[in-house]
């Protein structure tokens, strides 16, 4: 080790000694890594490299293609790799060069590699060196490997989606789509994508002659295509049924959560009248928390087209969730718990919970488990409940139960609570019967989930995020005892900024499916997926499906409103403009389109050509607030302040948000004249929470934000946002609003902004006439141009 650690240092320096010549500046040797490898007997006391993949003991398919070998070497002064593959019990052994840290056998080598490593494993030889003198090792590790006698068989049928998954969600035509391949396979081809909307979980029957998948079909989510496997499938709605077809009577909305199609294709299962916690999270890998709270199973008949409940697994006071049918199709495996009504839910018919109503799961600590329980089928007939032993009643929560098509095996997935997407789930197995639970050897250190068993039940396959962050597809091979090996990564599988996840075996040959085509996909999904996307705040993604939906349908009325709404978002009124005319052309009652109109018009400053829309949209709808408010703002930036102000009155007559807001003004007013200023502020967020585009409490909101005295108020960003909106709102045109603006601006140290609003704001005061506020528009110049922020957040609220 000494001798090693001297090395080292030399190297460093570009030198080493050799004999007792001396000291001699070497250059790069050409020695060949087959002598390097000759002359090192072990890895032991080379503590600096680590193979990081494959994993040690790991095993391979027979048909898979070659990997790539990783590793990492903490020694600075290694810069080369060599590379030996000892096979036949060490009696032959193949070597390599590598100037990374990873190496690709070649497919002749990898061939070689896997026909000599099923009877004995192959180890695998990484040596640090210095190009300057190979011959000196510097780090070392080793793994072994082997090659499995038993191939895959199968392709697979998986998904790629971009991460985090809300911004998948909002654009799916672009995020989304869905391959189809063998492990053998370069790269599965892509067979579908471009849908703009969602399709998820799916399902092949036993003999992958038929499948089921979810998707989001005429804005009903509990939708779910059943179609024959072919190398050119079409979804069509003749092929798609919706969950809500069962008890339609009872008006409750369903997503229809984890379907499964029995083994002989002839019937699917799924929980209906389902509620389940929906939450976004910033964190990249784990960016939703999403689980099942109520819920019961419903079965189809696939070929009399009707619903029926599983009579034994439809209690409402419990949540019934992610049904698997036994390989007989006589038994069917599922996640329960009591049905859960949440402390802070709303009064909504959502499916959906959000993190408001989620408060007691994110942040008072409740924890939510499962446990497995089997019922007979019996013919739709259903029969007694029982607790399936190891993965029930263990003080984990127990979900994604899958049986080994042989009928011997069930691996299930555990976590400390909840279901989907759970950083610490782990893969268990145990016999079909129940039994005892053993916890898999194929677990890694961050998520195992989503599996699927191949048809020889030699292999499984299953999602984990313990290389990236995006979601990567391992396989594991399982003996007779079911014991399983190390991973394998199928990283052919994945592309490197897309998860790869629900992952499904197909018994059926490799081009089984070459191309899904959706037929159903028309102008209204289009529009859908763009009120969707703005709901979102995905802006930009709404006006790409609004501008589908117009080309497939030019006369979409309400596909123009939509991209004009868009179009406002993104803070383009010029762009917004003829869309609302368009839709005037088309619907000329349409009284929110002349309001639009009119509101973009005035955002570009044309306040005189704006009060006609705005009118006339008041005399289709009298009582539209919003265009009562555009409108007083415009007359009062003509200098018609008293008719201005009489349209303000009426709407907060007609929307109680703006007479909630202004009586939120008005108390934070008397507050700021008393001093209060944090009661002030408060009084203030509560008036733009209540109307998020009254434009007197975004000013004055903005106006404590960047001008208080006390340095635990003023934040500089937010008082930006808050007068940038303001401006926008006003088009400009507003001093008052451009006078806190460059406060606002000033505030962030951004001084020529500020001079420059301030200089804005004193031209629209002088053609107004106000003296007053030019001279306090003065003052505040001053200081900006001193390079200084104002601290009189009180000044500009009469004018209000």
């Amino acid at each position: 080790m000494r001798k090693r650690v001297i090395y080292c240092v030399l190297f460093a320096a570009g030198l080493v000694a050799v004999g007792s010549v001396g000291l001699l500046v070497l250059r790069r040797t050409e020695v060949s890594a087959e002598s390097v490898l000759a002359g090192f007997d072990s890895a032991e006391g080379h503590r600096g490299l680590e193979i990081r993949y494959p994993i040690d003991g790991a095993t391979f398919p027979p048909e898979i293609v070659a990997p790539t070998f990783r590793w990492e070497d903490s020694c600075p002064e290694a810069n080369r790799w060599a590379i030996g593959v000892q096979l036949n019990g060490r009696t032959q052994r193949l070597s390599f060069w590598s100037d990374l840290r990873e190496w690709k056998p070649s497919e002749t080598a990898w061939r070689t590699i896997k026909k000599h490593s099923r009877q004995h494993p192959a180890e695998i030889t990484v040596l640090g060196v210095n190009d300057r003198r190979a011959g000196i090792v510097l780090s070392a590790s080793r793994v072994a490997i082997r090659t499995s006698g038993d191939e895959v068989g199968a392709p697979l049928f998986y998904r790629e989606v971009h991460l985090p998954f809300i911004e998948a969600v909002t654009d799916p035509a672009r995020h989304i789509r869905w391959r189809f391949g063998t492990v053998d396979s370069p790269k599965p081809p892509v067979v579908l994508e471009g849908l703009p909307s969602c399709a998820n979980c799916h399902s092949f029957s036993a003999d992958g002659s038929t499948m089921g998948m979810d998707v989001d079909y005429a804005n009903d989510k509990a939708s779910y295509v059943i179609a024959p496997v072919a190398e050119e499938m079409v979804l069509d709605g003749a092929k798609t049924i919706t969950w809500n077809g069962y008890r339609p009577e009872d008006k409750q909305k369903t997503f229809g959560l984890l379907p499964q199609i029995s083994p002989d294709g002839k019937y699917c299962i799924c929980m209906v009248k389902d509620r389940s916690v929906f939450v976004d999270r910033p964190d990249l890998a784990f960016s939703q928390l999403f689980f099942p709270i109520r819920g019961i199973l419903v079965y189809y008949d696939i070929e009399k087209r009707t619903f029926h409940s599983l009579p034994g697994a439809d209690d409402p006071r419990y949540v019934q969730a992610n049904p698997v049918w036994s390989p007989d199709g006589r038994h069917i495996v599922f996640a329960r718990q009591k049905a859960y009504d949440l402390k802070h839910l709303r009064k909504t018919e959502s499916s959906l919970l959000d993190a408001d109503e989620a408060k007691e799961f994110l942040e008072e600590g409740k924890t939510f488990q499962y446990d497995l329980y089997r019922i007979e089928f019996n013919g739709g007939r259903g029969g007694e409940l029982e607790p399936l032993e190891g993965a029930s009643r263990n003080g984990m929560s127990n979900y994604f139960p899958k049986y080994s098509p042989d009928g011997k095996w069930i691996v299930f997935c555990q976590a400390r609570s909840f279901m989907l997407l759970q950083p610490d789930s782990r893969l268990w197995i145990i016999p079909a019967a129940g039994g005892e639970a053993r916890r898999l050897e194929c677990n890694t250190g961050r998520m195992n989930s989503w599996h699927s068993w191949s048809p020889n039940s030699r292999w499984l396959v299953f999602s984990s995020k313990a290389f990236s962050p995006y979601t990567q597809l391992m396989l594991t091979h399982i003996d007779e005892e079911g014991r399983s090996s190390p991973p394998v990564l199928l990283e052919h599988f994945t592309a490197s900024d897309k998860a790869a996840n629900i992952p499904e075996f197909c018994n059926n040959r490799a081009g089984a499916i070459r191309q899904i085509r959706q037929t159903f996909v028309d102008d209204y999904n289009y529009y859908r997926a763009g009120y969707q996307a703005y709901q979102e705040g995905a802006y930009e993604s709404a006006a790409r499906n609004y501008r589908k939906a117009i080309e497939a349908n030019p006369k979409y009325v309400e596909a123009y409103q939509g991209l004009g709404v868009a179009l406002m978002s993104l803070d383009d009124p010029a762009g917004a403009e003829p869309q609302f005319r368009k839709v005037i052309e088309l619907a000329p009652d349409f009284a929110e389109a002349h309001s639009n109109l009119g509101n973009v018009l005035a955002r570009q400053g044309k306040f005189q050509e704006a009060i006609d829309p705005l009118r006339t949209s008041l005399k289709l709808k009298p009582d539209n607030a919003s265009a009562h408010v555009v409108l007083g703002r415009v007359l009062e930036g003509l200098g018609r302040a008293q008719e201005g102000r009489a349209h303000l009155a009426e709407a907060a007559r007609f929307n109680p948000l703006y007479a909630e807001a202004r009586r939120h003004v008005e108390r934070g007013d008397s507050s700021l004249e008393a001093g209060r200023v944090q009661e002030a502020l408060d009084a203030y967020r509560q008036a733009v929470e209540a109307s998020p585009d009254y434009v007197p409490a975004l000013v004055r909101l903005a106006a404590v934000l960047a001008m208080s005295e006390s340095d635990e108020v003023r934040n500089g960003g937010e008082a930006t946002e808050l007068a940038g909106k303001a401006a926008r709102l006003t088009g400009f045109q507003d001093p008052y609003a451009l006078a806190v603006l460059a406060a606002a601006y000033a505030e962030a140290g951004q001084f020529g902004d500020a001079v420059y609003m301030a200089q804005r704001a004193k031209q629209l005061a002088a053609a107004g006439g106000d003296g007053k506020l030019i001279q306090r528009i003065d003052e505040e110049l001053a200081l900006y141009q001193a390079a200084k922020p104002c601290r009189r957040p009180g000044r500009f609220l009469k004018q209000w």
